[in-house]
């Protein structure tokens, strides 16, 4: 049996005015998730325990299956894994992300999608300007980049993730407890640094947001996970454009396979995804592959940007994968699932439970749901389950 795992992230909505009530995966063009949900079996899943924040970290770390209640220490660290950033056991990584700040709010969480090659730049003067003994910077993708700070400063810190508080005044967000004003002042250190760098001047004469201060939060210690083939026995890889995701995978011990031109947004390399899922499986049971893009969309209000991003996962991901798996020499096993919602009105993630649907190729068996949306796969014969189970449900089916 060979499995694929597709994550939209951020797929699942609430109903909107705008749509006629519906969500976006109503509203989208989905035949090829409508296929697997009508002749696959369907339920719905809960993949942010009680007392977590609903991040993409918790979420993705229980579609992979790895409980957070037992494995979760911070975002950040999961991230350094992926970027080869090797924490001693009183480090602490901080994710940090480029933001624009205008008026003393946060105008874009991700200064608009900045390149990775601009960022770099910008991180690379920072860890120069403000870097110490105590305290680094490393350079990621687009927005998305690690902090470390040693010694155990900043460990108890409280800070807001910046997409949470999008147009809202930073002052009560900024970090605060113990050490946030040290990394208060680091912000707005950040701010001086970074006002008028060359790379920023220009990104403004372009008519592009400027990157022009740091955000830092989600941060945590190195955790220790129990190896993914030690608790399934299955082999595995993980296929995305973001450091979190890759850094799930390296301390699970799965392979993480780059793929050119996947940029965690809208233009990402759709096909590269499949191609790259398709030649692991030729010696991997599972993949699982993660767009990014419906979460980015979500997370900017777009409504166009929303419908485009899920049908483009239809039918660049999903579609193919399905295909390859319909056309297999050997019997394989297909779960489609968000991690999250990350609604349109709200701009940012919930906890509440998110739809999934498993098809079988060697399984003609299926349930009442004809469609993949929130409301048609609470009709499913799975019910709801704990997202964190779902790779055993997968592995241990017959």
């Amino acid at each position: 049996m060979k499995y694929a795992v597709l994550i939209g992230d951020g797929m699942a909505d609430y109903p909107i005015e705008k749509l006629g009530g519906k969500t976006i995966l109503q509203a989208a063009r989905t035949p090829a998730m409508d296929y697997i949900a009508a002749h696959g079996k369907a339920g719905y899943a809960k993949t942010i325990p009680e007392g977590f924040h609903p991040g993409s970290d918790v979420a993705n770390m229980s579609i992979l299956g790895y409980d957070p209640a037992v494995y979760y220490s911070g975002r950040a660290p999961l991230e350094a894994a992926s970027m080869g950033v090797t924490l001693a056991p009183d480090d602490v990584a901080f994710r940090c992300n480029l933001v624009t700040i205008e008026h003393g709010r946060i105008k874009d969480y991700s200064a608009g999608h900045i390149s990775s090659e601009e960022a770099k730049i910008l991180i690379e003067t920072l860890d120069a300007e403000l870097g110490t003994d105590e305290l680094s910077f490393y350079p990621g993708v687009s927005y998305r980049h690690l902090m470390v700070a040693r010694k155990n400063l900043g460990a108890e810190t409280e800070c807001t993730p910046p997409h949470d508080i999008t147009g809202k005044k930073i002052d009560k967000y900024l970090p605060r407890g113990k050490d946030g004003a040290f990394f208060s002042d680091r912000i707005k250190a950040s701010m001086i640094v970074l006002e008028l760098h060359p790379v920023n001047l220009k990104r403004i004469e372009e008519g592009k947001n400027p990157a022009n201060s740091i955000w830092v939060w989600g941060q945590g210690h190195a955790p220790k996970f129990t190896p993914f083939q030690e608790l399934y026995g299955k082999t595995g890889a993980v296929i995305s454009a973001v450091d979190l995701l890759k850094g799930i995978g390296v301390y699970a011990g799965l392979d993480v396979i780059e793929v050119e031109g996947a940029t965690g947004y809208l233009d990402t390399n759709y096909e590269g995804k499949v191609n790259a899922a398709i030649e692991a499986l030729k010696t991997k049971d599972l993949v699982f592959i993660h767009v990014e893009a419906p979460d980015e969309a979500g997370h900017e209000g777009s409504i166009d940007k929303k419908l485009k991003a899920v049908e483009d996962f239809d039918s660049r991901i999903v579609a193919p994968i399905l295909k390859h798996a319909q056309t297999s020499d050997e019997p394989f096993t297909i779960l489609i699932l968000p991690d999250h919602p990350t609604p349109i009105s709200v701009k940012t993630h919930t906890q509440d439970p998110i739809p999934f649907a498993i098809y079988r190729t060697d399984n003609k068996e299926s349930d009442e749901v004809q469609t993949f949306d929130e409301d048609s796969v609470k009709k499913g014969s799975l019910g709801l389950v704990k997202a964190s189970d779902l790779i055993g449900m997968l592995v241990k089916a017959k």
